[in-house]
């Protein structure tokens, strides 16, 4: 599979990358069951047979079961964890985690970080992550105090690169401002039905509701060299025979388009699905979460072609679901 270097870092990434929210099985489930450990294992060797190599976690992942389920495939695939690349998120903390009444939150104190990062390590069952993401914005952050954080995981050899989630250019601007490690990705949703970031750009001086205000995101990160990482990059799998209740008339007919060019193309729709992505000159990498080993090659595919101009507008526009102004 084809690599690209991540941000700034010296990481050779895959563009497509495994997302292992998934691995883990229920949420409310307390435990991990053998069913699980199997599927997720089956899950993790299939994206190693297709040629990636970047894995993407979050603490919250299935609280925590997610990392602890990974962790399994060091004993399958010996000397593994030198030949792949993980990475984490940290921030989002549960209700009544630490007192009662406490709220669903956002974290990203000094003493939060180190604690997520030291739990992450402990369920990975490794000593280090290639890179570690802020999950979500946190209204009350503090910068220096995550410059701190980062100064003493990264002297402490526990984390090699740093970036965010769903930050915009604002708020990479004074995060970057503070710290003295580079920002080499920001994870943001990105999918043919899910285009927010594009939007700004053509819709300027345009009077439509559909309008959002992202400050530039996408230009910010290209200008300072940071990969935008694409979460939900399968669109939940709406535009591949997922069925999510009564679609919208722009998911029926894209739907009708992607399985359209992937019959043209001899490939799969998962693979047009996630090439819409991978032809953005952003060079985003795209994130897959499924455990269905069938999907997970099929959306791999999308390494093997690429879009024409024509071809990604024609998805683009029928995503939006109206035509450009």
């Amino acid at each position: 599979m084809k690599t690209q270097i991540l941000g700034s870092s010296s990481l050779a990434v895959t563009r497509i990358a495994y997302g292992c929210m998934p691995l883990g099985g229920a949420w409310d489930a307390p435990s991990i069951e053998d069913t699980t450990r199997q599927k997720a294992v089956t899950a993790i060797r299939t994206a190693l047979d297709a040629g990636i190599n970047f894995f993407d976690h979050a603490d919250i992942y299935s609280r925590g079961k997610s990392e602890e389920v990974f962790s399994d495939i060091w004993h399958e695939v010996p000397s593994l964890r030198q030949r792949i690349l993980l990475q984490s998120k940290c921030g989002i903390r549960f209700e009544n985690d630490v007192t009662g009444g406490a709220p669903f939150r956002y974290d990203f104190s000094y003493e939060h970080i180190i604690e997520a990062v030291n739990g992450s390590l402990r369920r990975l069952k490794t000593d280090y992550l290639d890179v570690l993401l802020l999950h979500r914005p946190d209204p009350l952050v503090e910068p220096e105090e995550v410059a701190r954080a980062f100064d003493a995981l990264h002297q402490a050899g526990k984390v090699l690169w740093f970036g965010v989630s769903n930050e915009t250019a604002a708020q990479l601007e004074l995060l970057r401002h503070f710290i003295r490690q580079p920002i080499v990705t920001n994870q943001v949703a990105f999918n043919i039905i899910h285009t927010h970031m594009l939007d700004e750009g053509i819709l300027f001086n345009q009077y439509n509701p559909r309008l959002t205000r992202n400050a530039g995101t996408i230009e910010y990160c290209r200008l300072h060299n940071i990969t935008l990482q694409a979460w939900g990059a399968l669109a939940w799998g709406q535009l591949t025979g997922r069925s999510n209740g009564k679609p919208s008339e722009a998911v029926i007919h894209t739907s009708s388009l992607v399985y359209e060019m992937a019959q043209q193309k001899g490939v799969s729709p998962e693979a047009i699905v996630v090439a819409w992505i991978l032809r953005h000159p952003a060079k985003v990498q795209a994130i897959i979460g499924t455990t269905q080993p069938k999907r997970i090659t099929a959306a791999c595919q999308a390494d093997t072609i690429e879009l024409s101009r024509e071809e990604w507008y024609k998805l683009f526009v029928s995503g939006r679901g109206e035509n450009l102004p």
